[in-house]
């Protein structure tokens, strides 16, 4: 940890979307226009001084947490793992996708509970800026006060706006075992429990829309960026930008993607989407869809690594330049999550930023968030 650093010649991506060798000074954990006399000097000569990543969505974290079923490890170690992750793979600022379900186990309100208290406590001594985008089930209106309480926290969560029960419901109609078993394993029931458990929560489905309303409103009241999951028309685009929910995440249809690009809302897709050559599911393909326009901002999803071998495939495929690469992990997703004092490298900004090594296959050799220097290699 250091109070005072000069990053020195590097080849610095500027605000402007430019490269310029320059120094970057750094004190207080802000970047400065001036050096400070007792400063650490780091040569970056050769090397790119990018800003830090800022992951919008991500929850590797629950492979951590739980590495196996019916196997919980302790949060202060799961999440100090969680922590060097991030920052080996020059993730600065991470939203964890926490999924608050009417399921139980590790995406049970329960569970929620547990990690939202357990991460305020730890948050201080953990060295990325971790925050939270509650993954809210449209169905589990149990939890709609625990929101309200959520939305109050410093920093506040973003909401995002699931409903997998549907598909849920829509599996036991046409008879999809293998995704049915796979949930029944993970709120740890049997398939027949669950099933009867889905059931009985789908016939919520009438008091749905106005929830989603309720929620909506309180967090508008909070102040909070919101975000829509999964949507397959523009019809439900067009429902939820009237609520206010801006961030259009993980469309599954094109036009939906374009239908948000269209009204300058991001739209986001996976990083891994991009590293495997397309999405797993069969939704939209995400590097096919930044060549369109179509997607602005890219997410660690279920692989933290996905963020920097994303930028870095898209470049060497010649899809994308360095800087317009960057903005998708940098910029946007910081422009996209409310966070105006980081995402680029300016004077008054947070001190997150990465270097590089581009000369080859990318190489991370440090990473600093908030003026804390990390070094991985060189």
């Amino acid at each position: 940890m250091t109070a005072s650093v000069c990053l020195s010649a590097g080849d610095v991506l500027t605000d402007q979307g430019t490269f310029e060798v320059a120094d970057v000074h750094i004190a207080d954990g802000q970047i400065v226009d001036a050096p400070a006399a007792d400063r650490l000097h780091i040569d970056c000569r050769g090397l790119c001084v990018l800003p830090g990543i800022v992951d919008v969505h991500g929850d590797a974290f629950e492979l951590e947490l739980h590495p196996r079923p019916g196997v919980d490890i302790d949060f202060s170690i799961a999440m100090g793992s969680v922590d060097r992750q991030l920052l080996s793979n020059g993730i600065t600022t991470a939203f964890h996708g926490l999924t608050v379900s009417w399921e139980p186990g590790m995406r049970s309100l329960a569970a929620g509970r547990q990690f939202m208290a357990a991460l305020q406590d730890l948050r201080p001594r953990l060295t990325a800026d971790h925050r939270v985008q509650v993954r809210w089930e449209t169905f589990a209106h149990d939890a709609i006060d625990d929101l309200d309480r959520w939305l109050a926290l410093d920093p506040k969560p973003a909401i995002a706006f699931n409903d997998h029960t549907t598909l849920t419901l829509e599996s036991v109609r046409s008879g999809s075992q293998k995704p049915l078993a796979h949930w029944a394993q993970r709120a740890g029931l049997t398939l027949e429990q669950y099933l009867a458990d889905a059931d009985m929560v789908g016939r919520r489905a009438p008091e749905v829309p106005a929830k989603i309303r309720e929620v909506a409103g309180m967090a508008t009241r909070h102040g909070a960026v919101m975000l829509s999951h999964d949507e397959r028309s523009r019809t439900e685009r067009t429902v939820h930008r009237d609520l206010g929910i801006r961030v259009c995440e993980f469309p599954i249809a094109p036009e939906v993607a374009a239908d948000a690009v269209a009204h300058s809302e991001p739209v986001i897709l996976g990083g891994p989407n991009v590293i495997r050559g397309g999405s797993h599911t069969g939704a939209l393909s995400a590097e096919e869809a930044i060549a369109d326009g179509r997607c602005t901002v890219l997410a660690s999803d279920y692989y933290y690594p996905s963020l920097l071998h994303a930028a870095e495939r898209l470049v060497r495929h010649g899809a994308q330049s360095l800087d317009e690469a960057w903005s998708l992990i940098a910029r946007n997703p910081a422009a996209a999550m409310g966070l105006s004092d980081r995402g680029t490298i300016e004077v008054g900004r947070r001190a997150d930023i990465v270097v590089l090594d581009c000369s080859g296959p990318w190489r991370l050799i440090h990473t600093i968030v908030g003026g804390i220097v990390l070094t991985f290699g060189r």
